[in-house]
C-alpha cells in the first residue's frame, strides 16, 4: 500500500512515499533519520520496480527486507519512501522516460545524475536524510557530484547485496548519500564492518587523471587540492604519473564484463520485454546481449591486469580525482539517450572505473565552485578502509566550516 500522499510527493522522485512509509524496527544512532530507498531493494510487503513499469507489474511483494535497509531500520531510521532509479540501474544520467527526470535542486536546469537519481534528489530536496542506493560504475558518485552531496561507494562486498536487483554482481555495491559528512559517517558505522582505524600517510594526485575532466571541473577541484595542501593535519599530497592513455581500454573491458553480467542477470526477462525499455537502456542491453563468454574472459584478464597496476601505484594510499568528468549536462542537452549524455558517460567512466575495477572504496565530496554549479572531488581509498576515509571526509567538512 502506498503511504499517505503528501504535498512533497513528486512521482519523478518517489514511487511510494509516506510519513513514514516503514517505521523503525529498533533504536540507535540513526534515530530520527529518514531514508529514501532506491527501487531495487526488497522491502517487506512491497514490490520492486527497477525503474520499469512492466517489471513492477510482474513483481511479487518481498517476503523480507534486504539486509542494508533492514540494518538502517534496526538502528532507528525510518523509510520515507521507495525512490526512482534509472531502468535496471544501467545509466549515469538520471533520466527515465517512464516516470520523468527527478529534479536537481542545486542546478535546476540540469539533470540529476543516475542511476540512484530518486534517492539523491530526495536528499537534495530535504525529503530524506539518507539516500540508500547502489554504485556499479558511478551511480552514487556521479549524482552526488552533480547535486553537491556526499556519497560513498564502499569496498566491494563490504555491505551485503542480498535482496537487490543485480546489474553486474562483480561490481555492484550498496552505497549511500547525505547532505553532510557526519550523516554519511553515521550510516557507515551502522553498515560497514568495524575494524581498527589508522590515519593515511599520503594522498596521491595525478595530473594525467585530472586531464580527463573538463576545464570547469579541473578548475574547481584544483582549488580544492590547493586548499588541501594548506592544511597541516591532512595527509600530505604526492604527485604521481599515471598513463591516462590506458583508460579507454580499461573502460571497454569494464563495460564488457559489466554488460555480460547484466545480460546474465536480466537478459531472460528483457528478451521478452524489449519494447518496455527506454531507448538508451535498450541500446545497452542490445549490446550486452552480444557479448560472449570469450569476450568476458578476455576482458576480465585485461581488467585484472589494470587493477593490479593500480594497486601497485596506490598501495595503502588515498587517491584524489574528480568524481565526474563534467558538471551535470543541462536538461535541454540531455534528451533521453542523446549524444551529450553519452559523451559525458564515456568520459566519466574513465574516472569511476578506477574504484570499480579495483574494488576500492570511494567517497565523493562537494567542492565550492565560482558559478555555483556542483562539482565533486573523489577520495579513493584502500579496500576495507572505508571508515578511515569517511572519518577523514568528516574532518574535511570541519575545515570547510571554518
Amino acid at each position: 500500500m502506498v503511504g499517505p500522499v503528501s504535498p512533497d510527493f513528486d512521482p519523478a522522485v518517489w514511487r511510494e512515499f509516506g510519513r513514514p512509509l516503514v517505521g523503525a524496527s529498533g533504536t540507535g544512532p540513526l534515530d530520527g533519520m529518514t531514508v529514501a530507498v532506491k527501487d531495487l531493494f526488497d522491502v517487506e510487503g512491497r514490490r520492486v520496480g527497477a525503474g520499469n513499469p512492466d517489471w513492477l507489474a510482474e513483481s511479487a511483494p518481498a517476503a523480507h527486507t534486504a539486509p542494508a535497509p533492514a540494518a538502517l531500520l534496526a538502528a532507528g531510521a525510518t523509510i520515507a519512501g521507495i525512490a526512482r532509479t534509472d531502468e535496471f540501474a544501467y545509466s549515469l544520467a538520471g533520466t527515465n522516460g517512464h516516470y520523468g527526470t527527478p529534479p536537481n535542486p542545486a542546478a535546476p536546469d540540469r539533470i540529476p545524475g543516475g542511476s540512484s537519481s530518486g534517492p539523491v534528489s530526495a536528499v537534495a530536496l530535504g525529503q530524506a536524510t539518507v539516500g540508500l542506493g547502489t554504485d556499479t560504475a558511478g551511480s552514487i558518485r556521479v549524482p552526488a557530484s552533480y547535486q553537491g552531496l556526499y556519497g560513498i561507494r564502499p569496498t566491494q562486498g563490504a555491505v551485503p547485496t542480498d535482496g537487490l536487483v543485480p546489474l553486474a554482481p562483480s561490481f555492484d555495491t550498496v552505497g549511500w548519500l547525505a547532505r553532510d559528512p557526519e550523516t554519511l559517517l553515521a550510516v557507515g558505522r551502522v553498515l560497514l564492518p568495524s575494524r581498527d582505524r589508522r590515519p593515511f600517510t599520503r594522498a596521491i594526485v595525478s595530473d594525467d587523471l585530472f586531464s580527463v575532466a573538463s576545464v570547469q571541473v579541473r578548475s574547481a577541484t584544483g582549488v580544492a587540492i590547493a586548499d588541501w595542501r594548506g592544511e597541516s593535519d591532512l595527509p600530505p599530497l604526492e604527485e604521481r604519473s599515471f598513463d591516462a592513455a590506458c583508460l579507454p581500454a580499461a573502460v571497454r573491458d569494464f563495460q564488457t564484463v559489466q554488460g555480460w553480467e547484466a545480460w546474465q542477470a536480466n537478459g531472460p526477462w528483457i528478451s521478452r520485454h524489449w519494447d518496455s525499455l527506454n531507448p538508451d537502456v535498450r541500446s545497452r542491453f542490445e549490446k550486452a546481449a552480444g557479448y560472449t563468454v570469450t569476450d568476458r574472459d578476455r576482458a576480465s584478464v585485461r581488467l585484472a591486469e589494470f587493477a593490479a597496476e593500480l594497486d601497485r601505484i596506490l598501495g595503502d594510499d588515498l587517491m584524489l580525482l574528480p568524481s565526474a568528468s563534467s558538471v551535470a549536462p543541462t536538461r535541454a542537452e540531455a534528451s533521453l539517450g542523446g549524444p551529450v549524455v553519452e559523451r559525458a558517460r564515456a568520459a566519466t567512466f574513465a574516472l569511476t572505473c578506477i574504484a570499480g575495477a579495483t574494488g576500492r572504496c570511494a567517497v565523493s565530496v562537494p567542492v565550492p565552485t565560482s558559478d555555483g554549479i556542483p562539482v565533486g572531488l573523489c577520495l579513493v581509498g584502500p579496500r576495507g578502509r572505508d571508515l578511515d576515509v569517511l572519518e577523514l571526509v568528516a574532518r574535511l567538512g570541519g575545515h570547510e566550516a571554518r
